[in-house]
């Protein structure tokens, strides 16, 4: 307990909580700038198992605010849950780190979560966090939402059967494609995400070391360049809305009604994502929005992006093709990048 001796100092948690930090296994859903810093966090804090999820490979323009990652990683192109688990191993022997590369996905996340006591939310997009949500709920494992946007971040956690879940929050689903922005378009300053990282680390120790009663019911919300904070009561929330997931057990994304369906097109190295529940969109806003990020050509009928990586082709119905990769993780990364959805 040495390597703990200031952590177990503190009474609420003491060596009793540690133990049971030691024999929890948590599971981080997203390896960038929110997960790493709490896989660091954890790693530290002596979480005896952490099984770290991510599609995604070390960026230059990563380093700005994912802590874990080194130019090293970046010159060898190594997908961020290797490159993180490395980091880690030698930050915490003793803590068992399983790197994931997948995109986690209503046909996988049962196998990739299965035996975790908790999952945190490292990830970019809704679509992951209400696939999330619905695996969470339905089988009665907490997690911890978080999200960050400029200068701006929330975060909330969520307990099945106790607390409000993120479907209660979100009774519309996820903002429709092109009308949030993303990092890509807004920009990101990393002293908001080391916040909320801190705030669903320790989160996640409280639950993990079995002090649920200090948990936060309030959906957390900071914006650091006004220096505001706001924290909104959900104490009752649930009890007042009729949840697709909590009050019916109905599960749209984790049985796959939601979310994007993807064809790999043969021959054109390009993947279609369709999104059979989603209505028309708007195509000019769509086209305002990406036109200062590539090249923008558009027509009645669809939107056109080009960067140096991709070619993306938007169409009314939310339809879309990714050119430029038969990948069809990297198609969804590239339309959650541009597109927020």
């Amino acid at each position: 307990m040495q390597r703990y001796s200031r952590q177990t100092r503190f009474a609420e948690l003491g060596e009793h909580g540690q133990r049971r930090l030691g024999y929890s296994h948590a599971a981080i859903v997203g390896c960038g700038a929110l997960g790493s810093v709490i896989a660091n966090t954890l790693t530290r804090a002596g979480v005896g198992r952490i099984k770290l999820i991510d599609r995604d490979v070390v960026e230059l323009s990563n380093l700005q605010r994912q802590v874990l990652y080194t130019e090293s990683d970046v010159a060898e192109g190594l997908p961020k849950a290797i490159a993180a688990a490395n980091h880690l191993r030698g930050i915490n022997s003793s803590v068992e780190v399983e790197p994931v590369v997948a995109d986690v996905t209503a046909g996988n996340i049962e196998s990739i979560c299965d035996s975790v006591d908790l999952v945190l939310d490292g990830s970019d997009n809704f679509e992951i966090r209400f696939l999330i949500n619905d695996f969470c709920v339905k089988h009665g494992i907490p997690w911890i939402y978080g999200g960050c946007l400029g200068a701006d971040g929330q975060t909330m956690t969520i307990v099945p059967g106790d607390t409000a879940c993120l479907n209660c929050l979100m009774l519309q689903g996820p903002p429709p494609p092109g009308t949030t922005e993303t990092c890509d378009s807004f920009g990101i300053l990393s002293p908001i995400i080391n916040l909320i990282a801190s705030i669903e680390s320790m989160e996640a120790i409280k639950l993990l070391s079995g002090n649920r009663e200090a948990i936060s019911r309030k959906l957390q919300v900071f914006s650091l360049w006004t220096n505001d904070v706001r924290q909104i009561d959900l104490s009752k929330l649930r009890d007042q809305v009729d949840c697709p997931a909590c009050q019916q057990q109905t599960f749209v994304w984790l049985d796959g009604k939601r979310g994007s369906q993807t064809t790999v097109l043969c021959g054109r190295n390009s993947v279609q994502l369709t999104f059979p529940e989603r209505g028309q969109i708007d195509l000019a806003s769509i086209a305002k929005r990406l036109s200062d990020l590539g090249d923008v050509r558009a027509n009645e009928y669809l939107v056109k992006f080009d960067t140096e990586e991709i070619e993306l082709t938007i169409f009314e119905d939310g339809r879309a093709i990714v050119t430029g990769t038969d990948d069809p993780a990297l198609a969804r990364k590239y339309y959650a990048q541009y597109l927020g959805q």
